[in-house]
């Protein structure tokens, strides 16, 4: 049984990291998460949007992943839960017209259960009169409505700003992850032991969108050191990533995910300096394992039996680097072949969230495998999450 049950509110066109950043980091320090959205039921689906500035005098929006609720609105009771989250994006625009949900965030807000909110959720807080002298942040266009709604507004001075007053903790944006993530878990009263790790990621363009940002900014959350290289890039750059969906096709879709930004130069990182490898899937591993400086990176771990962390296509990397034999692991079906030929057993992904750790390989099929897989990783690496 989890140590902490949480609610996430949901809705159409809610910002894609917004919602499954927190949804899945929280699982995987072993909070139970329900996540609900108004007229909707548990299997139905929320279409998430992409919200990233590029330079114009507002964020562009592009088509998100389909999120799936696993709870149903008007079945929920907030007695039952410990803390609720509100994602950004455009969704708070007519959730904050909805009685059901005012009413939903007035019983956390009176029971003063920890309400952490986002980007545009703040709108749902100010439409519920929660924020009346309250100190809070939140995307700056929603600075107006708060003021109005008689809080006392903190500038965000960069777009990874958090704030906390009591048990409200409000974010500018999916850039405050990392701290939005870690000061929740401390309301809920949870605390990490074990994070003083320093962990690299493998990027490549067209990386799957959520396969690097829901582990990256878990671990940072966590209190990890985690940094991102790619090949012929340096810190600062960005990777272009790929949103992989399921839509009824014979196979994946693909959108233009986030841009997303790398923390180090690939020539200069010292491998040695850290304590485990994570490898994320989409189109990038193809070429990623064509290239011999990775190659040899990927060996280097694997020799000093280091953890490493792959997933969906990043296993095609692990294969060409020959550290796959004798190893049981999965992968997207697609890479059983490259997996088989690279001396692996294979595990079959059934259903695609299992994920599997033989030795210092954690090993998982898909995005939807996340929460196993980042808790894998964090026992291999000995950091715990208790409440």
């Amino acid at each position: 049984m989890a140590a902490k049950k949480v609610l996430l509110l949901c809705g159409d066109y809610m910002e894609d990291y917004e919602v499954m950043v927190p949804f899945q980091a929280l699982q995987a320090y072993g909070v139970s998460v329900d996540a609900v959205c108004p007229g909707k039921k548990a299997g139905d689906v929320c279409r998430t949007a992409v919200h990233q500035g590029i330079g114009h005098q507002t964020y562009s929006e592009t088509r998100g992943h389909n999120f799936t609720l696993n709870a149903s609105f008007d079945e929920i009771s907030a007695n039952v839960y410990d803390g609720l989250v509100i994602p950004g994006g455009r969704a708070p625009e007519y959730l904050a017209m909805d009685d059901k949900v005012l009413d939903l965030v007035r019983k956390f807000s009176d029971a003063k259960k920890p309400i952490a909110s986002v980007c545009h959720g703040q709108l749902i807080l100010a439409a519920a009169g929660v924020v009346q002298n309250r100190t809070c942040t939140a995307y700056p266009a929603v600075k107006p409505v708060l003021v109005a709604a008689g809080a006392k507004w903190e500038e965000p001075d960069t777009m990874a700003k958090c704030v906390v007053d009591g048990s409200l903790v409000t974010a500018a944006t999916y850039e405050s992850h990392p701290e939005f993530i870690s000061l929740f878990v401390k309301a809920l009263g949870g605390s990490v032991a074990g994070s003083d790790k320093k962990i690299l990621f493998l990027c490549g363009d067209f990386m799957e969108d959520y396969e690097v940002m829901v582990p990256f900014q878990s671990l940072q959350a966590l209190g990890c050191h985690v940094d991102a290289v790619c090949p012929d890039k340096g810190a600062g750059e960005k990777c272009p990533t790929a949103i992989h969906d399921f839509e009824g096709d014979q196979t994946y879709s693909e959108k233009p995910g986030h841009d997303f930004t790398l923390t180090a130069s690939f020539e200069s990182v010292d491998a040695s300096s850290y304590d485990a490898l994570v490898i994320p899937g989409g189109r990038a591993p193809e070429y990623l394992a064509l290239n011999d400086k990775v190659i040899s990176l990927v060996k280097g771990f694997s020799d000093k039996g280091k953890p490493i962390a792959s997933i969906c296509h990043g296993q095609q990397i692990l294969s060409a680097a020959g550290v796959l034999q004798g190893k049981k692991c999965t992968a997207y079906p697609a890479v059983k072949l490259n997996v088989v030929l690279g001396g692996g057993t294979w595990l079959e992904p059934d259903p695609i969230h299992r994920c599997f750790t033989d030795g210092n390989l954690v090993t998982g099929a898909a995005w939807p495998g996340h929460p196993e897989f980042v808790a894998q990783l964090m026992a291999l690496l000995g950091i715990k999450v208790t409440f």
